[in-house]
C-alpha cells in the first residue's frame, strides 16, 4: 500500500476510534444545509481531511475504463473557496462507505438529486427566500433537463451528451463575481471544445477567441453567451436562431438596437426566423472584425454574403446600412434628412388639422350650450317641386371605388403596422393569426396592388375625361378638385368664424377640406407607393441606386404609413362622421351615392345655387334611398368606423410604446 493511501486509512481509523459519527441519524435542514451538511440520508461522514489525504496529493490519479490514468487530484485551497467548500466529500460522493474504498463500486454522483432534495427541504422550512440561490440551481437543472446535451448520446445511450460535471468542475464552482469564477470563465471555451473541437478551433481564430483566449479578457464573448448556459438547443431551430440574435446584443446593444428597426429585425422581433440574423451576416464561431479582409461583411465580402439570401443581390446591395440610426449626420446623412423632413411633415399636417378639428368642434358645442339651433348656414326653403328628393352626388362606380379604397388602406395599415410596431404584443397576435409575416406580406402586397390600380385607373379615366369635355378654364373651375385661392379665403374664413369673428362660410362643390384629403392621396401614393415598391423589388433597386435607398424607404415608408392612418382615422372620420352638425353617424353618402336635398343646400350652397339658377338641379334629383339601402349603410358605415378607431388604438398604442 502507498504511504498516502495508508496515511488517509489511518487518519480515518483514528478519526473512527475517537467516536466520530460514521452516518448520520437524522434529516438535516436547510440551514444545515447551507452550513455543509446533507439531506438525509446522511452518508458516512469522513471527514475531508482524510479523502484529501490521498486526493490532495499533486498527480494522484487512477486508470480509467480506457485504461488512461485519470486524474483524481483535487487542490484543498481550491476547493474551500468554491460553492461547494463548506461540505463534505461524501454528501456528494454517497457510493464511499469505506477507506480504503471497497473495489468494483461504482463511482457516481447525482447533481441533481442533491439539489433537488435540498430545494425540497428549504420549502419544507418556508426558507425559499433565505435559500433563493437553490431555487435557481433547480431551475436551470429543469432547464438543462430540456436541452440537447441532457439527451442521450448517440454514441452510447446510456449516458447523456453532456451533464453538469462535463461543463462545470464539481470542486471548483465559484461564486458570482469572485476572481476565481472570472478566470473559470475564460476556460469555457476549452471544455466546450473537448465535444466541439472544431467550432474550438474556429472559435480560436474569431475576434471573441483572440480576445478570451490569447488576451484573457473575461467580457468578451464565450460560447454560452451566445448559446446559453442551461438552454442550449440545437442551432438551426427557429427558436435558437432568435435567442442567439438577442444575446448578441448583450454586448453589442446599440447593433441589436439598429437592426431591430430594418425588416430583418421587425420579423425576428415578431417571432419569427427566417431573416436574416447577425450570425448570417458576421458568421458564427469564426467572427472577424469588419474591416478585417476575411470577415464576411468585409465590404469586398459583403455582396456574396448578401447573395447567400438574396440569390438576385447587385452591387447596390453592398451600400445597405443595417445598423444605420437617424442621429448620426456625419455617417448616415440621408437617414438624418429623412427623419428630419419626415418629423416636420408629421408635425405640420397634425398640428393644422387638429388644431382645426377642436376649434370645429368647439365652436359647435359653444353655439349648442347657447342654444342657437342648426344649420349655421341659412338658406332659402326649397321650392314645393323639390320637396323630399335627394341629390345624386357619387355614381355607383365611385361608391364601389371607394369602398375598395377603404378595405385595401385599412389591410395597408393592419399588416404595415403590425411590422412596424413589432415590438407590441397586439402585433405578435395578430402576425400570428393571419399565419405569419410571409402571409401578411403577401395580403399587403395584394392590397397595395388594388389600391395602386384604383389610382391609376382614376388617373386614367380623368386623362380621358379632361382630354374630351374639359376646357383648360375647367381646371380651376368650380367643379375642380384643384386647389384654388378661393379654398384659402374659405379656410380663413372659417377659423374667423371658429373664434366668433364671422358667419361660417359657404361652400361650393368641394371644401377645402375636401380637397386636401383628395390630394393627400396624391402625396401619399408618391411616398408609400414608390418606397414601397423599392423595397419589393430590391433586386432591381438596387440595379440603378445604392443600398442606402432601402434605409430611406423602410423609414419614409413606415412614417408616411402612420402619417396616413392617424390623420384618416382622426381628421377624416371628424369631418366626415364626427362633426356635431353631422350627428349621429356614420355619413353615408359615400354608400347610398344620395344625399337630402336639404343638407345639399347647406352643406354646398353655391353648387346648389347655380344648379337652380342654371335649371340644372333636376338632372341630379333622385328618390330616398330604400329603408333596407340606408339601414345597410349605417351598419357598414358603423362597422368601418370601428374596424378604423380599433386600428388607431392599435397604431397609437404602438406609437406611445417605441
Amino acid at each position: 500500500m502507498s504511504a498516502p493511501r495508508l496515511a488517509a486509512w489511518v487518519i480515518a481509523g483514528v478519526i473512527f476510534l475517537a467516536g466520530a459519527p460514521v452516518a448520520g441519524q437524522a434529516q438535516t435542514t436547510a440551514t444545515e444545509a447551507a452550513n455543509g451538511k446533507a439531506a438525509e440520508p446522511a452518508p458516512p461522514k469522513f471527514p475531508n481531511e482524510a479523502c484529501l489525504g490521498c486526493h490532495g496529493n499533486e498527480g494522484f490519479g487512477m486508470p480509467g475504463a480506457d485504461g488512461k490514468m485519470r486524474s483524481l487530484h483535487v487542490t484543498k485551497e481550491k476547493f474551500e473557496k468554491s460553492v461547494h467548500g463548506k461540505r463534505q466529500c461524501v454528501e456528494c460522493h454517497q457510493d464511499i462507505t469505506e477507506i480504503p474504498h471497497e473495489k468494483g463500486v461504482r463511482r457516481k454522483v447525482s447533481c441533481v438529486s442533491c439539489h433537488e432534495a435540498l430545494w425540497v427541504t428549504a420549502r419544507k422550512e418556508h426558507k425559499t427566500q433565505e435559500f433563493a440561490r437553490l431555487g435557481v440551481v433547480v431551475d436551470q437543472i429543469e432547464r438543462y433537463m430540456k436541452s440537447v446535451h441532457a439527451r442521450p448520446s448517440k454514441a452510447d445511450q446510456s449516458y447523456t451528451n453532456a451533464t453538469c460535471y462535463d461543463c462545470h468542475d464539481a470542486h471548483y464552482v465559484y461564486p458570482k463575481g469572485s476572481p476565481a469564477r472570472t478566470q473559470w470563465r475564460l476556460s469555457i471555451p476549452n471544455a466546450c471544445g473537448k465535444c466541439h473541437g472544431k467550432e474550438r478551433a474556429e472559435y480560436a481564430t474569431s475576434v471573441h477567441g483572440d480576445e478570451v483566449l490569447w488576451k484573457a479578457n473575461p467580457k468578451a464573448a464565450i460560447c454560452s453567451d451566445c448559446h446559453t448556459t442551461h438552454d442550449v438547443a440545437n442551432p438551426e431551430l427557429p427558436t435558437t436562431r432568435l435567442v442567439i440574435t438577442k444575446n448578441c446584443g448583450t454586448c453589442h446593444q446599440e447593433n441589436l438596437k439598429t437592426y431591430l428597426h430594418t425588416y430583418h429585425g421587425q420579423v425576428s422581433t415578431l417571432g419569427y426566423a427566417y431573416t436574416a440574423k447577425c450570425f448570417d451576416c458576421h458568421g458564427n464561431h469564426g467572427i472577424q472584425r469588419v474591416s478585417d479582409p476575411a470577415s464576411t461583411v468585409h465590404p469586398d465580402k459583403r455582396l456574396n454574403t448578401c447573395q447567400k439570401c438574396h440569390a438576385n443581390a447587385t452591387a447596390g446591395f453592398v451600400s445597405f446600412q443595417p445598423h444605420a440610426n437617424t442621429r448620426d449626420f456625419d455617417r448616415y446623412p440621408y437617414m438624418w434628412i429623412a427623419t428630419k423632413f419626415m418629423i416636420a411633415l408629421l408635425a405640420g399636417v397634425f398640428a393644422f388639422f387638429w388644431l382645426h378639428s377642436a376649434l370645429w368642434f368647439y365652436r359647435e358645442y359653444r353655439d349648442r350650450r347657447e342654444g342657437k339651433s342648426r344649420p349655421h348656414v341659412v338658406t332659402e326653403a326649397l321650392l314645393p317641386q323639390l320637396q323630399g328628393k335627394y341629390y345624386r352626388r357619387f355614381r355607383l362606380g365611385w361608391r364601389v371605388a371607394h369602398l375598395a379604397l377603404i378595405l385595401s388602406v385599412m389591410l395597408l395599415v393592419l399588416t404595415g403596422m403590425s411590422v412596424f410596431y413589432a415590438d407590441t404584443d397586439w402585433a405578435k397576435a395578430i402576425m400570428h393569426a393571419l399565419g405569419g409575416p410571409r402571409v401578411a406580406g403577401t395580403i399587403h402586397r395584394i392590397a397595395a396592388a388594388t389600391f395602386a390600380t384604383l389610382f391609376f385607373g382614376h388617373l386614367i379615366y380623368l386623362s380621358f375625361r379632361l382630354g374630351r369635355n374639359w376646357k383648360i378654364s375647367d381646371w380651376f373651375g368650380s367643379n375642380s378638385l384643384v386647389p384654388r385661392w378661393q379654398d384659402f379665403t374659405d379656410a380663413f374664413a372659417m377659423f374667423r368664424w371658429f373664434f366668433g369673428r364671422g358667419p361660417r362660410p359657404v361652400f361650393d362643390r368641394w371644401t377645402y377640406w375636401e380637397k386636401f384629403d383628395y390630394w393627400a392621396v396624391f402625396g401619399g401614393m408618391t411616398i408609400i407607393g414608390s418606397s414601397g415598391l423599392m423595397l419589393w423589388f430590391p433586386g432591381a433597386t438596387a440595379s440603378v441606386l445604392p443600398g442606402w435607398v432601402f434605409n430611406v424607404a423602410t423609414l419614409i415608408h413606415g412614417e408616411e404609413a402612420f402619417l396616413a392612418a392617424v390623420f384618416l382615422f382622426t381628421v377624416h372620420f371628424f369631418n366626415n362622421h364626427f362633426r356635431p352638425d353631422k350627428y349621429p353617424p356614420p355619413d353615408i353618402v359615400m354608400f347610398t351615392g344620395a344625399v337630402s336635398l336639404e343638407e345639399f343646400k347647406r352643406e354646398h350652397t353655391l353648387e346648389y345655387q347655380r344648379l337652380v339658377e342654371t335649371g340644372q338641379i333636376e338632372k341630379y334629383l333622385v328618390d330616398a334611398p330604400s329603408r333596407p339601402m340606408t339601414l345597410g349603410s349605417r351598419i357598414l358605415g358603423l362597422t368601418l368606423i370601428a374596424i378604423g378607431l380599433t386600428l388607431l388604438v392599435l397604431v397609437l398604442a404602438g406609437f406611445i410604446g417605441t
